[in-house]
């Protein structure tokens, strides 16, 4: 699978963020790249592998289930191969968005996410006040046959006051300007699977 930085596919991404700071595309990763990130984020589930997700920072960080309901797991490299194909895909969409936008992101961070049937992940912005270095949000949804009545939008509140809602459709990749949508996940009568990520910048946050 050849990602590169001037692929048609990253380039869209990169035109829209600058005409609107957003962009969703539908068919991002072949079918099979994820269903082989999905089995991974199952696999890791039933290993026990996944822990509850904390709101907030430092010492104010808790988990708050009234917020957020998702359960999560880092990535880190050589963990497994699709995971590996997944990193080295966004980190081309990085350089990608740096030659475009001149944004100097250095890297990107990203987790595994499961929202159990009923959770959900109430209105946020994903960069914190007192750390600005996450500057480009990307969700990759895992989900094989999402049908409509299933839930589990990503809710996003957009600048001309519009909400846009996106199903969790695997396969379907939303990127955003992480300080300039708040968003929401709405709750769902199914497991929901995703890979949330950050591209983050040098910042004047604490490290």
């Amino acid at each position: 699978m050849n990602f590169h930085p001037e692929s048609p596919l990253l380039q869209r991404i990169v035109d829209d963020l600058a005409e609107r700071g957003w962009s969703r595309q539908d068919v991002f990763l072949p079918a099979e790249l994820t269903a082989a990130l999905a089995v991974e984020c199952r696999v890791r589930a039933v290993s026990g592998q996944l822990e509850a997700a904390a709101v907030g920072r430092g010492e104010g960080q808790a988990v708050r289930e009234g917020i957020r309901g998702d359960r999560i797991q880092w990535l880190e490299g050589g963990q497994s191969e699709s995971c590996d194909v997944y990193l080295a895909i966004m980190d081309a969409l990085r350089q990608a968005l740096n030659q475009g936008l001149y944004l100097g992101l250095e890297d990107f961070e990203s987790h595994f996410a499961l929202y159990p049937p009923g959770a959900f992940y109430q209105k946020h912005l994903d960069r914190f006040r007192d750390d600005d270095r996450r500057t480009v949000s990307a969700v990759l949804y895992l989900n094989e046959d999402w049908q409509p009545g299933q839930g589990g939008a990503l809710r996003m509140y957009l600048s001309d006051g519009e909400e846009c809602d996106v199903p969790p459709l695997g396969g379907t990749l939303v990127v955003f300007l992480s300080a300039d949508f708040p968003h929401e996940v709405l709750p769902a009568t199914r497991e929901r699977l995703s890979l949330t990520g950050w591209f983050r910048r040098r910042g004047n946050g604490p490290v």
